[in-house]
């Protein structure tokens, strides 16, 4: 009998998997981890004797960090932070784990690896690998793949051992050391450059402020900004659309316009009056065709997320948290998938026949197993397979379990409707289409009967919309029953919901399956920021202004292009196409590049800061935190750099960056203007290296006989900056102190709501429920600068245009119409000269515009004595009546019946 070592990712998973294979018949003992105990009992791997010892991990075994002289955040220049020295090692929190499973590999022959079978777990497994090697090097090693923890899977994983993956470790490993580098560089910029510059509302302790930045994190966060920008930079625009309906005795059609809706307010209403002209719809095609809806693919992780956000409203870290426990409860299969299509060698048939003792979906799935009943059909393929894992279904049948949540009760019911709506014939509707054609513009309807719901019986959170509407034949003629002219406003797109960030970040490549819900959760942690009830994000005034910064130095540092990139290349890694020091060369190579370039850029990102936030008089005026460019190791204190500064003021100094533990500070002389650090290194002072300074003086400030140029050192050495301190001085703390720079204090606040209609995404002098004369008079106003001939209404003293009527009547005839929404001023141009006064007309566009989309009709009921309907142009339109009420002083869209 040979002793085998078995470690799970988990305690519960560890537990989970002894009792299946001991059939609970097992002893326990404590291990140095009191929360990871050791399962012991015998079992026979393919024939052979073996005593089993099972214990487990709590995660990932070590942590990547830098090596002890990096890890303080002044210690070093951040882009020193892409070449730095990295370990991986065991924290102390760990190390009673690595004690216990290097006391049990002493004595062990093999070692079986329980890890979870993605990349992350194989990860972990080679950590445990290391850690009992270490102490056995004879130690057999294989790799048990299961994707629930049911019987079957557990004793088949266990009879087909495999070797570790070291592709998917190495994948990994060099995801990690990208994110550490990049994290950490990016992180102690941003915080040290902008932490005690700005008040920082969001802050509860503003000095423990960390502004962190992710490789993964700052890309989500750049979608959640680009919509908000994109729903304040949205101008409201108006628009016009015809629209027609056909009641019979068999109900109500309403027909689309085909057009859809157009922006010029004057070419609607000539086709709107050239189909109140000749009214009569010819029915120009009858299309009736059967219509599927097909049932959703297999399971993803990514999907379960989105459909939980949609359905019940569920952030995606709370639905990973719900689908981890019912996955180690034995529920449901492992959560952390990319798959969408079922292997050939599942058996789906099983799976289902689980689930028909169920009270509510029970029956569906009798139904789903009796071959006459014609429902079942093999699931499609959604063209994804990680290689690892099937797609999410259910493992083990429930009608609910005590300790379950609401959630619980929830997630487990979706992954069972889920998967037997995949297993289903799609639904079958009966669609008919007519097209109708009134005046030459084409109009369309459509209805759906459904005929076999199939699926849509069991999938309860999808529904097939559809409406009966009456017979119609090819040919058939018949007089529309309403015909109006109506507006609309253009609107914004909505702000990102849950579901809608994590399909951008799966189109873009950002994260992965196992670490989207992190990213996003992360965003609201910092306050970078917020979600509403309906699980809609909004960026914060901080995570705008960080977006904002890198958005100005002109890098796409928030866009997901970069990241997108690496995800693709750590891919390669896993499958064996890349080797991962060739990754990790080319991406730490390119995003160091990036960092520098940030660095120089930095005062955007500083400008972007003072629109949101108000500037601190914390560091005492001259910015003691700023990160600067390296010169010299700090000669006082040994440990931290001295980095070139500029305070608020101006003035220039060389500072330890150990401040305020550390206050050792060399302050140029005043006369400076710039001041960059250079690569040449000076050959006299010591310890080296010491960076010379490129130096610009004020001509005004030094005397004749010094260059305004001067390439220096602040080692001691440099006779020119000694002298130019002794006839300048420098900037002193206490100078700096002294002056009031000059500053308008920046607003912290979102643009308010507007006055008119009190939302938010507009202002109130473009409120599109204000769209009126003004923008219309802008307009004509441009056009008589570019030479037309025009007028002031005798009313409003609005720019009228000379426009050309194009009425049978009128033809050619020239004329001026007041475009105001409130004015109904009308002249022809020949009565102009003859001397005759304009007249105040209740055009037909008139009313249209003041009235269409506002509910409203006509005053006093709509009855206007003596009123006809004229066009744009004037002329009246004989025999023209609401189609309402019959009334000829209006149409049908302003009739003050209409909706009755």
């Amino acid at each position: 009998m040979i002793n085998v070592l078995n470690v799970a990712e988990k305690p519960s998973v560890a537990k989970s998997v002894s009792g299946i294979l001991s059939r609970n018949q097992l002893r326990v003992r404590e291990g140095r981890s009191r929360y990871n105990k050791i399962f012991e009992f015998n079992y026979s791997i393919n024939g052979q004797a073996c005593h089993m010892l099972f214990t487990s991990v709590t995660g990932h075994l070590m942590e990547l960090e830098f090596e002890e002289s990096f890890r303080k955040w002044h210690s070093c220049d951040p882009a020193d932070l892409y070449l730095a020295p990295v370990r991986k090692s065991v924290p102390e929190d760990k190390k009673d784990i690595k004690r216990t499973l290097e006391e049990e590999a002493r004595r062990c022959q093999w070692l079986v690896l329980w890890l979870d079978c993605d990349r992350e777990g194989e990860n972990i497994a080679f950590e445990v690998m290391e850690v009992c090697r270490a102490v056995n090097r004879q130690i057999t090693i294989r790799r048990a793949r299961f994707s629930a923890l049911i019987d079957r899977e557990i004793h088949e994983a266990v009879q087909n051992l495999v070797a570790p993956n070291q592709w998917f470790a190495d994948a990994v490993d060099a995801r990690q050391e990208i994110d550490l580098r990049i994290g950490a560089s990016f992180t102690r910029f941003q915080t040290m450059l902008l932490r005690d510059k700005f008040i920082i509302d969001s802050a509860q302790e503003e000095r423990n402020l960390v502004l962190s930045y992710g490789p993964c994190q700052f890309p989500t966060l750049g979608f959640i900004v680009e919509r908000y920008w994109e729903i304040q930079s949205h101008e409201p625009e108006e628009y016009w659309t015809i629209n027609c309906s056909h009641t019979s005795d068999e109900g109500v059609a309403t027909f689309n316009w085909v057009r859809g809706h157009l922006f010029d307010y004057n070419s609607a209403v000539v086709l709107y009056e050239m189909c109140v002209q000749e009214p009569t719809a010819t029915v120009t095609k009858v299309l009736q065709r059967e219509k599927l809806k097909y049932p959703p693919y297999p399971l993803s992780t990514i999907e379960l997320e989105k459909r939980a956000s949609r359905y019940f409203r569920m952030s995606s870290e709370h639905t990973m948290k719900v689908a981890e426990d019912l996955y180690q409860a034995g529920f449901i299969s492992y959560p952390r998938t990319e798959t969408d299509c079922f292997s050939s060698r599942t058996d789906l048939h099983a799976i289902v026949r689980e689930q028909q003792q169920h009270l509510v979906w029970g029956s569906y799935a009798q139904r789903l197993l009796d071959p006459g009943a014609g429902l079942w059909r093999n699931p499609s393929s959604g063209g994804h397979d990680d290689k690892a894992h099937p797609p999410i279904h259910p493992t083990k049948f429930s009608a609910g379990e005590s300790a379950w949540s609401q959630d619980h009760h929830r997630l487990y019911e979706l992954v069972v409707r889920h998967f037997l709506a995949c297993v289903s014939q799609p639904a079958v509707g009966a669609e008919t289409i007519v097209e109708i054609d009134i005046a030459g513009e084409q109009f369309s309807v459509t209805g759906r009967v459904i005929l076999s719901k199939n699926y849509l019986d069991v999938y309860r959170f999808e529904s097939w919309g559809g409406s009966i509407i009456p017979t119609y034949a090819f040919g058939q003629q018949f007089t529309p029953t309403s015909l109006t002219l109506d507006s609309g406003v253009t609107r914004p797109p909505p702000l990102l919901s849950e579901a809608d960030l994590l399909a951008c970040m799966d189109k873009a490549g950002i994260g992965t399956d196992a670490t989207m819900h992190d990213h996003i959760k992360k965003l609201l942690d910092r306050f970078y920021v917020t979600k509403d009830a309906n699980t809609r994000f909004s960026p914060t005034s901080l995570g705008e202004a960080l977006i904002m910064g890198y958005d100005n130095m002109g890098y796409e540092l928030w866009k997901p292009y970069l990241r997108s990139m690496m995800e693709c290349d750590m891919k390669e890694v896993s499958v064996g196409n890349k080797s991962k020091d060739e990754v990790l060369t080319r991406c730490l190579q390119q995003m160091k590049s990036c960092f520098l370039d940030a660095r120089t850029n930095k005062i955007k990102l500083l400008e972007a800061m003072e629109v949101f936030f108000q500037r601190s008089d914390r560091s005492g005026g001259d910015d003691v935190h700023a990160v600067g460019e390296t010169v010299r190791l700090c000669g006082l204190c040994q440990e931290s750099n001295m980095v070139l500064k500029r305070s608020r003021d101006g003035n220039f100094m060389v500072g330890c960056l150990g401040f305020p533990q550390c206050r050792n500070a060399v302050w140029l002389p005043g006369a400076v203007l710039e001041a960059t650090v250079t690569n040449n290194v000076c050959n006299s002072c010591t310890p080296g290296p010491v960076y010379l300074i490129q130096f610009k003086f004020r001509q005004i400030e030094i005397p004749p006989g010094f260059s305004v140029n001067h390439l220096g050192c602040i080692g001691g050495c440099d006779e020119t900056i000694r002298q130019l301190i002794d006839i300048c001085g420098t900037g002193s703390r206490t100078q700096a102190r002294g002056r009031v720079p000059s500053t308008t204090p920046s607003s912290n606040s979102r643009p308010s709501a507007c006055t008119y209609c009190h939302q938010t995404g507009h202002a109130s002098a473009s409120c599109p429920s204000q769209l009126s004369a003004s923008r219309l008079s802008r307009s004509q106003a441009r056009n008589q600068q570019d030479g037309e001939s025009s007028m002031s209404c005798n009313t409003c003293g609005t720019p009228c245009v000379l426009r050309t009527a194009n009425t049978e009547n009128n033809r050619g005839r020239k004329f001026y119409s007041c475009p105001s929404q409130s004015c109904n001023f009308f002249i022809w141009e020949d009565n102009l000269n003859n001397g005759i006064g304009a007249r105040n007309v209740p055009r037909a566009d008139t009313v249209n515009r003041r009235r269409a989309g506002r509910g409203g009709g006509l005053q006093n009921g709509g009855h206007a004595t003596g009123v006809t309907f004229v066009s744009a142009t004037g002329d009246p339109l004989p025999e023209r009546r609401c189609y309402k009420c019959g009334d000829p002083s209006h149409f049908a869209n302003v009739c003050p019946h209409r909706g009755s």
